[in-house]
């Protein structure tokens, strides 16, 4: 699989499309190991018209749905189980600390790493950044089945 997937390729792995697909390019993929992932967040986004009027921030929810579709990008990428579908992945648990918000404008880095994985079940360690800046650091915690 190429190391940089543009939006038809991610579409191919995510069942996710608009307006929930919420990353936008995979520009690094070495599968089931690590993922880094853009988001171009828009003024045009719906969550934008409430949340919030007059200062248009990204809700904390949706960086962790982008964090958990680069995720599922990194787990899906090459894998097919041997009747010939991908597993399922589902989010078990998830720890968040949120550091600085995403704003209107934005280009939002989410790189993800895998972390320990025992038999249908996986940890992924997720950061996201603006410029350099740490917005979102994110443990995530995967159930897998078929």
């Amino acid at each position: 699989m190429d190391n940089v997937l543009d939006i038809e390729k991610i579409q191919e792995l995510l069942p996710q499309r608009f307006p929930f697909l919420l990353i936008d390019r995979i520009v690094e993929l070495a599968p089931a190991q690590k993922v880094v992932a853009l988001k171009n967040v828009s003024i045009n986004e719906g969550f934008f018209s409430g949340h919030f009027p007059g200062r248009p921030v990204m809700p904390g929810a949706m960086l962790i749905e982008a964090m958990i579709q680069a995720s599922m990008v990194m787990f899906y990428s090459g894998q097919v189980s041997a009747v010939g579908r991908k597993p399922l992945y589902s989010l078990s648990s998830m720890k968040a600390k949120f550091v600085y918000p995403v704003f209107a404008g934005d280009q939002v880095r989410i790189t993800v790493t895998a972390g320990k994985s025992a038999p249908g079940a996986a940890m992924v360690s997720a950061v996201a950044s603006v410029e350099g800046k740490e917005t979102v650091r994110a443990e995530l915690i995967f159930r897998s089945e078929l």
